[in-house]
């Protein structure tokens, strides 16, 4: 089907995520004493490998034990991670070169070099791997023949220098590809450590290893609670303000809104119906999200095909009454695909 003669019935841009947050009676404590947060995840999560996992639970809890070349600043805006700076590329912008900063480790000690990169990034483009977001590495040189099994892994555009310096090669000038060494898969990965937990590497907690500000304790497939203990061997630990995180899985909302309310979670995510009930709370707090829900037609079905057909289904949603009405959540009606206020920043930051 050709996607001009697609139609996306494009439902409410859900620009606003609602969460209540606070301190519960055992988040009250002195200096010098234990700092635990309590979070609500609204779902279980897949794995901690970060060349496998794609679900936001397991995103947020990695980007919160491991740390790559930048880190995110702001919603637009990244900072050096283990990387001194942030680097400006030369070569008509395809080539960058990284320099790591002194004495980083990982959390059982094992020196982290530009080596953990080159393993990570490479082991991440073998097609043996199965990567799900092995396409994000498709900016950069060659990684397009890896991934088709054309040409070895050794090939990609990534070499170490020496033990601090890193360089890579672009496929072309891509201004966005810092936000890319800001995200999970281009995360360093330790060689010993996957190499000797194999296919269970990042299968529980005890078989990773960390170089962030956290280390995962307790989390396994099964388990719906796990915490995050803070990393002795993070470069920045001294501005870690927290001991402990510990996640708690809490699929239904009003669960949540209870267990806030009697002091065992310090934050939740507020369903629509409760946004309206509690925005006058202490601790209320909405910022921007960029999610959008949409429709996805079968085209197996005859009248679905028709375009005429699609149209009118959609001419008969009430996007707006749906979420003035019914959502209630800050969402706003969309005018397409793309979420309008995304747009806006991204035209800000191009």
């Amino acid at each position: 089907m050709d996607y001009e003669k697609k139609l996306w019935i494009s439902l409410p841009i859900l620009l606003s995520a609602l969460v209540l947050t606070g301190c519960s009676n055992s988040g009250k404590t002195s200096s010098g004493e234990n700092k635990t947060a309590k979070i609500m995840e609204q779902a279980d999560i897949s794995a901690l490998d970060p060349s496998l996992i794609t679900d936001v639970g397991a995103l947020e809890t990695v980007n919160n034990s491991q740390e790559g070349l930048y880190r995110m600043k702001s919603s637009t805006e990244v900072e050096p991670g283990i990387a001194t700076k942030i680097v400006k590329p030369t070569n008509n912008g395809k080539t960058y070169t990284f320099k790591l900063r002194s004495g980083l480790k990982w959390s059982n000690g094992d020196p982290l070099t530009v080596n953990d990169f080159v393993y990570a990034w490479r082991r991440t483009v073998t097609p043996s791997t199965k990567s799900p977001i092995a396409y994000m590495y498709l900016v950069i040189k060659n990684a397009a023949q890896i991934e088709k099994g054309n040409m070895s892994p050794s090939k990609l555009g990534i070499k170490a220098l020496n033990k601090t310096t890193l360089q890579v090669s672009l496929s072309q000038a891509t201004p966005y590809f810092k936000y890319l060494c800001a995200g999970v898969p281009f995360l360093p990965q330790n060689e010993k450590v996957v190499e000797k937990y194999g296919k269970s590497y990042g299968t529980s907690s005890n078989k990773m290893v960390y170089d962030g500000p956290f280390m995962v304790q307790g989390w396994s497939p099964s388990t719906e609670t796990w915490t995050l203990k803070k990393n002795p061997n993070y470069w920045d630990k001294k501005n870690v303000k927290l001991d402990k995180v510990k996640f708690v899985v809490t699929k239904n909302p009003q669960t949540a809104l209870s267990l806030y309310t009697s002091g065992k979670l310090d934050n939740i995510t507020l369903a629509g119906q409760q946004a309206s009930q509690e925005k006058n709370k202490k601790g209320y707090m909405s910022y921007p999200s960029g999610e959008i829900d949409y429709i996805a037609y079968n085209f197996r079905t005859k009248a679905l095909r028709n375009i005429n057909i699609r149209k009118a289904i959609s001419l008969t949603i009430n996007r707006k009454a749906l979420v003035n009405n019914v959502l209630k959540n800050g969402a706003k009606a969309p005018t397409g695909i793309a979420p309008a206020e995304i747009s806006k920043k991204l035209s800000k930051i191009s």
